[in-house]
Order: C-alpha cells, then sequence, then structure tokens
C-alpha cells in the first residue's frame, strides 16, 4: 500500500472537520476545500431548524480534543441545538485554532476529482498516480491541488430532489423556481414575508415536511389568511405521525403530535397518495395540476416548498472509479445497511474503510453523501467514518476495522444497532 501523507477533505462541515482533525491526530496533512465563506456554510442555510440530536451526540471527540486544547467549553450535552448554534458555538472555534485554521480553504468549488496525467479508462501505474482535485474560487478561476487520498464529505444539501415521482422536475418546475424552495427555508424569519398571508403547497414525507408544516401553521396563528396543503406522495402518515423512531426520540414524538392534532383540527389540509403533473404560473399565482388518490385537479397556491430529500453530486467524480451502488448511489458495500425501508438513523451500524473504499484506492465518499439517497444518516456515524479512514491511511489498519459509535452511557460495536 501506497504511503500517505496528503490528504485532500471536500467539504468544512461538521464531518468535514472532523476528518480534518482525525488526520492531524494520525500525523497526516490535511487540506479541507469549502465552497462557501465559513465553515458549515450549508448547514447555515438551515439555521433555524432545532435538530433531534443532544450535543452529546454532535461532537466528535478529535474536534473536542483540539477545542479543549485551545481553553474552549463544551456546550450542554442535553441540549438541542439549532445547526446555527452548531456552527456559531463548535464549528467556528474549531476552524480558528491554530491547528485547523491553516489547514482550510474557503470560497474552493470542488467541480472535479481525478488521477494525475489518467483519465477513467487509463489502467497503467493507476494506483501509484496522485489525485487532482479541481476548484473553483470565488472569482471563478480554476485551480489544481495533489493529493495522496481524498475524502468526500460534501454532502447533498446543494442537490436536493425535484418534485417529480420519476425523480426529474414536473413541467413548469425548472421555469417557476423563483416561487419554489427546496430544504428547509425559514419560514418564521428571514423567508416570512414569502409565507405570511399566502397559501403554500408542502410537499414532502418526512419530518423536514412536517417540521416545515407546523411553522407554517405558527403563522397562521398570526394571519389568518395564511393557509397550508402538506402533500404526501405516499399514504404512509400514520407511520410518519406516530410510532417507529417518534418512540424513542423524544422531540420527533412531540413533532409527530403536534402535526397530527393539526390535521385532525382541519389547520392544515393533508393530500396523501399524491403526485404533481404540471405547475403553471398565472396572474393569481401558481396553478398545480395535481393526482390526488387516482382523482384529477388543480390547486391554487402562492408559494411550493419541496421537502422530498437530497441526493449526491456524483458528476464531480466522473473519473474516479466508484463502487458505487446503482439504486441508492451510495458505496456499494454501505448500501444494504442503510436502506430506509429498514433502518432509521440509529440502527444502522457503526461502519468504516471496509464499507467505504472504491476502486481507485484511498478515495472515500463519507459523511451524508455516503448514504446517497438515503435520509438516515446521523453525525455521529459520519465521526466514525472518518476516524476508520484516518485510521486506515495511516497504516493503522486493525484500527480502521475495529469500528465502534460511542453514545453517551455505551458503546456500539460493528455488530451492534443502535436503536
Amino acid at each position: 500500500m501506497k504511503q500517505v501523507n496528503d490528504v485532500v477533505v471536500i467539504g468544512a462541515g461538521p464531518v468535514g472537520l472532523a476528518a480534518a482533525a482525525h488526520l492531524l491526530a494520525q500525523g497526516l496533512k490535511p487540506l479541507v476545500l469549502e465552497k462557501g465563506v465559513s465553515v458549515g456554510s450549508a448547514m447555515l442555510e438551515w439555521g433555524h431548524v432545532r435538530v433531534f440530536t443532544p450535543w452529546s451526540y454532535v461532537i466528535d471527540e478529535a474536534v473536542a480534543a483540539i477545542l479543549e486544547k485551545n481553553g474552549w467549553n463544551r456546550p450542554d450535552n442535553d441540549y438541542l441545538p439549532i445547526g446555527r448554534e452548531i456552527v456559531e458555538q463548535y464549528l467556528v472555534p474549531a476552524a480558528h485554532t491554530p491547528e485547523l485554521a491553516s489547514a482550510i480553504t474557503y470560497n474552493a468549488e470542488v467541480i472535479a476529482v481525478s488521477k494525475e496525467n489518467h483519465s477513467k479508462h487509463t489502467s497503467a501505474d493507476r494506483q501509484d498516480a496522485r489525485y487532482t482535485v479541481h476548484y473553483k474560487d470565488s472569482s471563478g478561476s480554476t485551480h489544481i491541488v495533489y493529493a495522496d487520498a481524498v475524502i468526500d464529505v460534501s454532502g447533498t444539501w446543494a442537490t436536493p430532489n425535484p418534485i417529480g415521482l420519476d425523480g426529474l422536475p414536473v413541467p413548469g418546475e425548472t421555469e417557476n423556481q423563483d416561487a419554489i424552495a427546496y430544504g428547509l427555508p425559514d419560514t418564521l424569519n428571514a423567508d416570512r414575508q414569502h409565507y405570511e398571508g399566502k397559501k403554500t403547497l408542502v410537499i414532502g414525507a418526512g419530518h423536514s415536511a412536517m417540521n416545515i408544516a407546523l411553522n407554517l401553521l405558527k403563522l397562521q396563528a398570526r394571519n389568518a389568511e395564511t393557509k397550508i396543503v402538506w402533500g404526501l406522495r405516499n399514504n404512509d402518515i400514520e407511520k410518519l405521525l406516530g410510532g417507529g423512531i417518534n418512540d424513542k426520540v423524544p422531540a420527533r414524538r412531540e413533532l409527530g403530535l403536534a402535526a397530527k392534532q393539526a390535521i385532525d383540527t382541519g389547520a392544515l389540509e393533508l393530500l396523501a397518495q399524491f403526485k404533481v403533473e404540471r405547475i403553471v404560473k398565472n396572474d393569481n399565482g401558481l396553478e398545480v395540476q395535481i393526482v390526488n388518490e387516482g382523482q384529477r385537479s388543480t390547486i391554487y397556491v402562492d408559494r411550493i416548498i419541496v421537502a422530498t430529500g437530497f441526493r449526491p453530486n456524483l458528476q464531480m467524480l466522473r473519473e474516479v472509479r466508484l463502487d458505487i451502488d446503482h439504486v441508492a448511489e451510495a458505496p456499494s458495500n454501505l448500501a444494504p445497511l442503510i436502506d430506509p425501508n429498514l433502518h432509521f438513523c440509529g440502527s444502522v451500524r457503526a461502519h468504516g474503510v471496509e464499507e467505504l473504499s472504491h476502486f481507485d484506492e484511498h478515495f472515500f465518499i463519507a459523511g451524508m453523501k455516503s448514504y446517497g439517497r438515503a435520509p438516515t444518516f446521523l453525525m455521529l456515524t459520519g465521526y466514525e467514518q472518518v476516524r476508520s479512514i484516518a485510521a486506515e491511511l495511516a497504516g493503522e489498519h486493525d484500527a480502521a476495522r475495529h469500528t465502534a459509535i460511542k453514545f453517551p452511557g455505551k458503546t456500539l460495536n460493528k455488530s451492534a444497532c443502535c436503536g
């Protein structure tokens, strides 16, 4: 196995900084390329949202060791932070430590990864070739850096799923982007003017969509003209509102109870087995042609919020020899472990290099992006991924394969479930 020294980490979110900290602990040299102007730039876009897990599940121990060396005090382990608090109280202080500050380059959007002098089809001496990582700076100029290994933890936030049930935008979706928001807009504060007193269609069958609907209900309490239609593309509302993970995570259980009450009282309109066929803009807003429980009809709204999940950007990796599952778009050995039909975030066992390796040696996809289209990622899982990868790159092969997730009060080994 070729000796590793320089490692490029793509993305300076929680798992990206954890990767850098673990690499430093192993005596390796990380270079973190972050396309935003700050660490956690994607997280700041949903910075108003409270996470379901407390600080004790959010902090990586290698990052904490660097922070505490520089006088940082841990926040309350039991407190559930919002995204902005995670960035401001954890990621930014970590990025300002002497150990990590010099390792991060901002305004560096990675556009491609390849092998030096080797396209994807070139095999001769391929394993000995360094990686080339191409990125654009804020002026649009392209730069190339070289590395012995690459860890892609760029996440999926920038590539949300479109509305169509076939995985593609529906007719009229692309043309009306000014009235459509993806992900988790801040409907109560920064984006309030777009939603208060308006009628909004929320599309999605997960807890993010539920959270959005409940926030819109808070606007409705202030302004009765605020109307909410919640469209579920399946009819699995009972699973979403109660049972399963909701019984294990109190914050989710409370969310489900609140949503159920809103539906029962008619405060929000629920459309299940719902499909959008076309979106047309007219003088009164958006005309949305739908099929609901097999019947075609038209609804009229001012805005649409699409909370249908995310997918990985694999275009930037076209010249890398990946081992990717054709359905989940996750590493092939990981995909069966994260099937959302079988697992929630706490039931995926600890895993590392064995599940995350690709055909090109020393290239890894980790963090949220490693889960492909599955929505079940947990930060602690990502921290264990990069700990294992750093150990492997440092030649500590036994440590890399002895994977475990340490939750407060218990340790889950490679064969355990954290449900």
